[in-house]
This record gives C-alpha cells, sequence and structure tokens, in this order.
C-alpha cells in the first residue's frame, strides 16, 4: 500500500457502535422503584465535549416542595431555584459535593447555584422543615431516572463494557447507590430489571 492511501486510511474515520439500554426498576415486592437515577460509564470513555440534557437545569419550589423531586444535572451545571410558592424559602445543602445556602427569597424570585462536583446533593429549606429535594450531579451524558412505572430508556450508549450505577434516595446501600457490569450492544437494545431493596 502506498504511504498516502495508508495515511487516508489511518485517518478515516472510525465507525461508531451504540445501542440502547432499557432498565426497570422495582422493589423486593416487584413494585416498580420511580426517580431511581441510572447513570452509564463505558469502558472506552465518555464522548468529548459539554454534556447536555434535554430537560432544565431548574429546582421550582411549588407547593411547599421541590420540583421536580429529583433533579439530573451535568458537572458545571448551574441550576435555578425560582420561587412560585407565596411564601418565602431558604434553600440549603450540607452535602460534600456542595454545600451551599440560598437566603430568604420570595414569590417570583430565583436563585442559582453552580455544580462542580459530582455526587448527590441534598436540599432542604430553613423555613419548611418537610421539604426535602436532591440534585444528581452526573459526569456521564448516559443519565436518566425511572418514570412511574420504574423503567427507562438511555439510547446511542457507547458499546462495549460499562458500568451502570443505581441511586435512589432510599435505596439500602453505601450512599445511596450500586453498581453493576453491563455489555452494551453495537446495535439493538439490552434490557435489564434491577430489584433493589429499599429503607
Amino acid at each position: 500500500m502506498k504511504l498516502p492511501l495508508l495515511i487516508a486510511v489511518l485517518a478515516a474515520p472510525v465507525p461508531a457502535y451504540a445501542g440502547t439500554v432499557a432498565v426497570r426498576v422495582v422493589d423486593a415486592a416487584g413494585q416498580p422503584v420511580p426517580d431511581a437515577v441510572i447513570t452509564i460509564h463505558p469502558a472506552a470513555g465518555t464522548p468529548s465535549g459539554p454534556i447536555r440534557f434535554p430537560w432544565a437545569s431548574t429546582m421550582s419550589q411549588r407547593n411547599i416542595a421541590f420540583v421536580p423531586g429529583t433533579l439530573i444535572v451535568p458537572v458545571g451545571a448551574t441550576v435555578a431555584f425560582p420561587n412560585e410558592d407565596k411564601v418565602r424559602h431558604h434553600v440549603y445543602s450540607f452535602s460534600r459535593p456542595a454545600r451551599f445556602e440560598l437566603k430568604l427569597f420570595g414569590r417570583d424570585e430565583s436563585r442559582s447555584y453552580t455544580f462542580t462536583s459530582p455526587g448527590t446533593v441534598a436540599l432542604g429549606c430553613n423555613i419548611h422543615d418537610s421539604m426535602s429535594g436532591f440534585i444528581r450531579v452526573v459526569d456521564t451524558p448516559f443519565a436518566n431516572k425511572t418514570a412511574a412505572a420504574g423503567d427507562l430508556r438511555i439510547a446511542a450508549v457507547t458499546a462495549g463494557k460499562a458500568t451502570l450505577t443505581i441511586w435512589h434516595p432510599r435505596l439500602k446501600a453505601k450512599l445511596g447507590e450500586m453498581s453493576f457490569p453491563l455489555d452494551v450492544p453495537a446495535t439493538g437494545e439490552i434490557a435489564k430489571r434491577i430489584t433493589v431493596a429499599l429503607r
């Protein structure tokens, strides 16, 4: 093979192979577990470039609750905390990935915070003890949370060996998470059913 042709062959893009991972999470009684966060880390590494999700990086306070109860954001995301209630809120977290306070702010006001470390951030309100929420800060684009039926699908996952991690605030495990090996197909879909023990 002539040298220019060899260089052209070596420089040609390698075909990308990716599959879909479908997950269903149930408890010990076989009941669906909603709001379980699934992340996948391919052994070959994650794609370069910024991580973007199709949902907003927003954690609202509505009806004296955090909405959504669990929010997934990428490392480096700035999350907005709009207050949609008629009362004031004082949002805080003492979690290791992010320790912060958003001091008293009222209806139609908003505060924000930038999350720079992966992990789980538990939220509270200094005014309303019943309020709790979670932000799962991730360093992979392959992430989603289970719907009411306990299921989710993550498409275009890099094929090959990978690690699947499941997190839920009530999961009976260290830091509320467990990891499993995963073989992602080059095409098509792989389905996983995961049974978890909840507190």
